[in-house]
């Protein structure tokens, strides 16, 4: 059971994800106080539990999303196991799901039959494609919605060729929106009585973080190419080698931050060229101006420049790979790396919670990771007293 104070303390979410979009997304909403109730296919449950990695015979992939739940394995396509989950959905405050559109109705469970039982729930739909459009019917992972929704084509080194971003985006998006969507329902449902569906598509949400590259293309009419490690309308902006091609990435975003890093870097003159005075003039000669601050870097090693830099109040930082990340000082300081005790007593280590409320504690350890149909006991004493 969920061990976590948080704002959402008794809220009862019954939770039918499986893999990462909706797991995530419920995952959120057990860390902020609420009750998640995981049901899974009998037999082999939630498909994250089978992939690796695994620490001993416990998948960490699994773990990850699914730490402070409880679970109960219900057979939906019988009678008597749906009549549970209906019992259930009436004492709940949101159900989320996210299968392939049309699934829920399928199951004699869509929105109209979830509005009979509980008129005040939250119902959230994560799918590829939403519940409506001519894609609706479709199946999608993130892989599919990254390459559809634009992002891969802007992410590479201006080859040409595609790249996937390194982490799941397509899911990850699709989850925080489907959070925020769950909470402006419960407070909409506080003012009017009411419950409400909520349908997330997972390229809706790529189209919606697409940010100034929609904008770019509207405005210029060009398809916006990859950038690499630039910014497309910010310069400079970008990581840059130092000293032994070493990495570090600076932002200096206006004029005075781009003096200062002139300064710093002792190369005053760049101040005074007529092709660098502006934003737009130093991103339309992005290229001659990107060769001379590397010039510049190449005198020392990263680890002096960003103690320099940062002196002198120029957003900076080094390419951390996850290791790096992981022994961060300030990760360790935020609690961003917390743990959680699985099934059979293993410890794992996983990425922590960055929302952090005045009110309410942000302890290093969560609650448990759920064994398949381990709380069934528990779930079902929900319903002791009656529908």
């Amino acid at each position: 059971m969920n061990e976590c104070e948080g704002p959402l303390a008794g809220i009862v979410v019954i939770d039918l994800t499986r893999v990462l979009a909706g797991p995530y997304l419920t995952m959120m909403l057990s860390e902020m106080g609420a009750r998640v109730i995981k049901v899974e296919t009998p037999g082999a449950g939630d498909d994250a539990r089978h992939f690796g990695p695994f620490v001993g015979d416990e998948s960490a992939y699994f773990a990850t999303i699914n730490r402070g739940k409880e679970s109960i394995a219900l057979n939906l396509k019988e009678p008597q196991e749906r009549r549970i989950l209906e019992r259930l959905v009436g004492k709940a405050d949101v159900v989320a799901e996210n299968y392939r559109a049309g699934t829920m109705e399928r199951l004699g469970l869509g929105w109209d039959r979830l509005q009979e039982i509980n008129r005040r729930l939250v119902y959230v739909a994560v799918s590829g494609f939403g519940h409506s459009g001519p894609y609706s019917d479709r199946p999608a992972y993130d892989l599919v919605v990254q390459g559809m929704g634009g992002i891969m084509s802007m992410t590479g080194h201006g080859d040409g060729n595609p790249v996937r971003v390194g982490t799941s985006v397509g899911d990850i998006t699709a989850g925080l929106f489907g959070v925020s969507g769950v909470l402006a329902a419960l407070y909409d449902r506080e003012r009017t009585g009411r419950g409400a569906k909520v349908d997330v598509a997972m390229l809706d949400c790529q189209v919606a973080i697409l940010e100034n590259a929609i904008g770019r293309y509207f405005a210029e009419g060009k398809v916006p190419a990859q950038t690499g490690l630039r910014h497309p309308s910010i310069t400079p902006f970008a990581g840059l080698r130092a000293q032994n091609g070493e990495y570090l990435v600076l932002a200096a975003g206006n004029d005075t931050l781009f003096g200062k890093l002139c300064e710093l870097l002792d190369c005053g003159d760049l101040t005074a060229d007529k092709r660098f005075d502006s934003n737009q003039g130093r991103t339309e000669h992005g290229r001659e101006l990107y060769e001379r601050l590397e010039s510049a870097l190449s005198r020392k090693p990263v680890s002096e420049w960003l103690e320099i830099l940062t002196e002198g109040g120029i957003p900076c930082g080094p390419i951390n790979n996850i290791e790096q990340v992981v022994n961060d000082p300030h990760v360790a300081a935020r609690n961003m790396i917390v743990t959680a005790r699985g099934a059979s007593g293993h410890e794992f280590r996983m990425p922590g919670n960055p929302l952090k409320f005045s009110t309410y504690p942000d302890p290093p350890n969560r609650g448990a990771i759920p064994d398949h149909d381990a709380d069934r006991e528990a779930v079902l004493g929900l319903l002791e007293d009656g529908d």
